[in-house]
């Protein structure tokens, strides 16, 4: 058993009309080489993947949560974070003794200690590490979603409200992936 190790908690996918909403925890460990890890959004695709595995083979421990889109039209999509958090701390088997830092204003309910932390992502590195998981993890599986739906095109926009995306659901409709409970859509499906 390890005690008093951080475990970071960062969310990918709040904003995105399509799509799950993924949250990644992940657990570094004192001997951990931290260069280069920032909030996700401030690095390259191509670093985020490199660094991506190298969290992957030298954390020690890292899991992912998931809220589908209808869970997330089912709870709200604030709800649907916190529960994708909860996920991804159950996802940690044998870390019994560990402080929860998460980035944001709000925690999951846990039964760890956990500190929120605004822009956490760029201050504490299990974060940053929690937040290139969650973003590269969300974005291999809106390419895996573009493979069953190419007409909406997800492995470019990744569900985001892109003028891209926007047209695509007026042209295509709407999908099994897409948040039925986002303004933007529930604003195109009344003008229908």
């Amino acid at each position: 058993m390890f005690v008093n190790l951080i475990c970071g908690i960062d969310e990918a996918g709040r904003g995105p009309l399509a799509g799950p909403v993924y949250a990644a925890a992940v657990i570094l460990g004192p001997d951990f080489d931290t260069e280069g890890l920032r909030d996700s959004k401030k690095l390259s695709e191509t670093k985020r993947y490199s660094l991506a595995a190298h969290i992957k083979k030298n954390a020690l421990a890292w899991s992912v949560g998931i809220c589908s889109a209808s869970e997330i039209d089912e709870i709200n999509i604030h709800q649907a974070t916190l529960l994708a958090m909860k996920r991804a701390i159950e996802g940690l088997n044998g870390y019994t003794s560990i402080k929860v830092m998460v980035d944001g204003l709000f925690c999951p309910q846990i039964n760890f200690p956990c500190e929120a932390i605004v822009k956490g992502d760029d201050k504490v590195a299990e974060i940053s590490a929690a937040s290139i998981i969650a973003k590269t993890e969300r974005d291999l599986k809106m390419i895996e979603i573009d493979k069953i739906y190419p007409g909406y095109q997800f492995k470019k926009h990744k569900g985001y409200p892109t003028k891209l995306h926007i047209a695509m659901i007026k042209s295509e409709g709407l999908c099994e992936y897409h948040r039925k409970s986002f303004s933007p859509i529930k604003e195109m499906l009344a003008l229908q």
